[in-house]
This record gives structure tokens, C-alpha cells and sequence, in this order.
């Protein structure tokens, strides 16, 4: 998944500050844009593509860019995308150059942070989401609770009132982020960390441990996500098959077990928790019962959206309707307003701006490069290293079909896919 190329330790280090101010950027970016600096809203937008272009031309000038015949792939196609957008599609080479970026700039920055960053690297950004999500868990408690009007909920741009409904009246909160996904895939990955955490706890601060995990559990019902907890479910999963080959972690997991029950049922018996649990309680039932229950639910937002994409691929034009339109940005350009113009999930939305043959190759790439990361995050987890394999759950849930129109959604993706690369690298006396 990455070369072996050198460069001195002078430009390691430069290249690592800019993965790390991308990973920092990506947490708080959302805060610069609601209240430090409402005004720069919408540059701040793609604040993070002005760092990987610039680690890109970096790594391409001194010929250590990895190799990969997924991202070079990837690339061509975004370069192909432009010129049909502009010749075929919308025409706006603007909207295609945005939407072409995730595909010629933030797909190969992927494998750059996996190539740039060591397993030691991965350790200590999880420590940081851990000591950040105690704050943040505050944070969303206030947002909770204080009405939209309140400086704490405003959106991007410092405009109030775009929170969205949650249940029982209360609004989903975004924490640091300008919108409430940002906040699922915060607690998503920082789950995969604690788990791993868990089974290593010489790694981390066992005090911020056990507060970062408890501010996992309360941030669930006070973010009104299903997927989140959907989330958190799988990568438990995860984890538990990656401990149950190992019998040394038995006592592990009973151990766990008790005291995360334990602590479940006293944080269930904490007044400022009931109307969060009875919010979440609200909103898992009425989701539910709308999709069928959990099988329903399950099926129809992976699965049956999935599909549909392909149903209707011979419906697009044959170039699609260009690279970019589906996106928010893309229809605020052409529309003067924020609207899905293709389609809001994510398969329809490729194949519609690019067409079936380029769409559907896509989609191909994406499918390749997480059934390559399962097959490498098992055989590291047979050498007993856990941590690329505890990313698994979120990669399959993420990569494949995780909406990159969304500049959040995309940099989180982005981010698990370089850190599981990264932690591929074990050296050998700890194998």
C-alpha cells in the first residue's frame, strides 16, 4: 500500500506537522466557521485541500509520492471528470474543479498520511480525540440544552437556527463541527481508539481512558444518532472477534463487561441524562418503526440505497451530468441554493455526475481499496497487532459508500483510510 522510498528526517518531519494540522483542522475547522470566523465561511470550507495539495507537490518534487494503482486510477478518472463536465455536463469548470478534488486531491492524500505517519503516530492522535472528546461530550450537553438561538448552536457563517430536529424537541448538536455528522464520525473513530485502548491500556492515561469512555456512552443518546450507535455497535463487534482469538484477553473482556455495565446503569440514573436517553429512546422508535425495525434499517440505509444506484445507472446520460453537481456547493453555484440537483446518496451521486461507466469505476475503486485493507488488516491481527484491524468496522461502513460530498464526511474518510495504512507498519520486535 506504500513505497519504501527515503527522505530526510528534516522533510518527515515537515510532512507530519501538515497531517497533524489536517487532523486538527478537521476537528475544529467547524468552530473557525461558526463563531471565531463566521465572515471566512465558506473558504474555510476546503481549508483542509490547501494543506494535502501542498504535501502532494511536496512528496511529487522529490519523487516519494506512494504508489498505487487505485489512486492513480482514481485520479484519471477525476481528470476525466472535468473535461466531460465541462464538454458534456454543467459545463462549470468551477463545480468541476470542486468536485474533482476529492478525486485528484483527497483520495491521494489517503495513502500519503498512511505513508507519512507510523503506528506511533496513529497511538498518539488517538490520545488526543480521547483527552478532546471530554470537552467535546460538554460541550454537546450544553448544546442540548440551550435553545437555537444560543451562540453555542449557530451554523456556519454564525447563522442561528440550522440545527437539525432530533426528538421530543430537542435538536441534534454538532459539538466543534459546522453540521451533526461531524459529531457521528468524532465519536465513531474515537471508538475504534478506546476499544483498542482497552486491550493495551499501557498506552494511554487509564484516567483519561475511563473519562473518554464515559464520555463516549453519554455522548451517544445526547447526539440523537442511530448511526452513531450503529457505529459504535460494530466496531464493538470488531473488536471482540479481533480479542476472541487471543485467550489472554478473556479476562479482559469479562472484566469490561462488568464495569461497563456497571457504569451504564449509574449513568442511566443521572437526572441531566433522562431527557437526552428518552430524546434518543424517541427517535430510535419512530426511525424504527418508519424502516421496518433494525433489520429494515440496516438493510435499507447499507444495502437497499446501494442498489438502487445501478437500477437507474443506464438512466444517466452517458458522461452523467458532470463532476460536482451533487454537491452543495456545486448547486449553490449554478442555483444561488443549497439543494441535491443528482441525487443524496452517495452511489446515485456518482453515477449521475459521471455516468455508469465512470461512476460504476468509482464505485469499483472504493469497493478494491477496502476489501485490500480487510485482507491486510487480518493478517496483521494473525501477528497479533490489533489497532489497523479496530479501524475495520468504520472503513467498511466509510470507504465504500460514506458521502464524500461532504467535506466532514470526506476528510474523516480520508483520515481512517490514511490511519490504517499507518498502522500496518509494525516493526519487527514487536511482532
Amino acid at each position: 500500500m506504500y513505497n519504501n522510498l527515503e527522505y530526510s528526517e528534516a522533510d518527515r518531519r515537515l510532512l507530519k506537522k501538515a497531517v497533524w494540522l489536517y487532523f486538527l483542522l478537521l476537528i475544529f475547522e467547524g468552530a473557525l466557521r461558526k463563531w471565531f470566523l463566521p465572515f471566512l465561511s465558506a473558504p474555510l470550507l476546503i481549508i483542509r485541500d490547501p494543506i494535502a495539495m501542498w504535501v502532494i507537490y511536496k512528496m511529487w518534487s522529490q519523487n516519494i509520492l506512494p504508489v498505487s494503482r487505485l489512486m492513480y486510477g482514481m485520479v484519471a478518472l477525476g481528470l476525466a471528470g472535468i473535461l466531460t463536465a465541462i464538454l458534456f455536463g454543467h459545463g462549470n469548470p468551477f463545480v468541476a474543479f470542486f468536485g474533482a478534488r476529492v478525486m485528484i486531491v483527497q483520495f491521494p492524500f489517503l495513502f500519503i498520511i498512511g505513508y507519512i505517519l507510523n503506528r506511533e503516530d496513529v497511538v498518539a492522535m488517538g490520545r488526543v480525540l480521547a483527552w478532546v472528546s471530554i470537552p467535546m461530550t460538554g460541550l454537546i450537553i450544553l448544546q442540548f440544552y440551550s435553545p437555537q438561538s444560543s451562540f453555542l448552536n449557530r451554523g456556519a457563517g454564525g447563522v442561528e437556527g440550522l440545527g437539525i430536529g432530533g426528538a421530543l424537541g430537542y435538536f441534534r448538536p454538532s459539538g466543534t463541527f459546522s453540521f451533526t455528522t461531524g459529531t457521528q464520525e468524532f465519536y465513531s473513530l474515537l471508538s475504534c481508539f478506546l476499544f483498542y485502548f482497552w486491550f493495551t491500556p499501557n498506552q494511554i492515561n487509564r484516567f483519561v481512558l475511563a473519562l473518554s469512555t464515559i464520555a463516549l456512552l453519554v455522548a451517544i443518546p445526547f447526539s440523537i444518532s442511530r448511526s452513531l450507535a450503529f457505529q459504535v455497535a460494530i466496531n464493538m463487534i470488531v473488536a471482540l472477534f479481533a480479542i476472541a482469538r487471543n485467550p489472554e484477553y478473556f479476562f479482559r473482556i469479562v472484566f469490561g463487561s462488568v464495569v461497563l455495565a456497571i457504569v451504564s446503569v449509574i449513568l442511566l440514573n443521572v437526572d441531566v441524562l433522562q431527557h437526552s436517553i428518552n430524546a434518543f429512546a424517541s427517535r430510535f422508535k419512530a426511525a424504527s418503526t418508519i424502516e421496518g425495525g433494525l433489520e429494515g434499517t440496516i438493510t435499507n440505509r447499507y444495502f437497499g440505497k446501494m442498489l438502487t444506484a445501478f437500477k437507474t445507472a443506464l438512466d444517466q446520460p452517458f458522461f452523467g451530468y458532470g463532476i460536482g453537481l451533487g454537491t452543495n456547493a456545486g448547486s449553490a453555484l449554478l442555483t444561488g441554493a443549497r439543494k441535491f440537483l443528482v441525487a443524496e446518496e452517495e452511489w446515485n451521486r456518482q453515477i449521475g455526475e459521471l455516468g455508469a461507466f465512470m461512476g460504476i469505476s468509482v464505485i469499483a475503486i472504493r469497493l478494491a481499496l477496502s476489501f485490500k485493507m480487510c485482507v491486510y488488516a487480518y493478517f496483521e491481527l494473525r501477528r497479533d497487532n490489533l489497532l489497523p484491524w479496530m479501524f475495520l468496522g468504520l472503513i467498511l461502513t466509510s470507504i465504500p459508500k460514506a458521502q464524500w460530498a461532504q467535506p466532514t464526511t470526506l476528510g474523516f474518510s480520508i483520515l481512517m483510510g490514511g490511519l490504517l495504512i499507518a498502522a500496518l507498519k509494525v516493526p519487527d520486535k514487536e511482532v
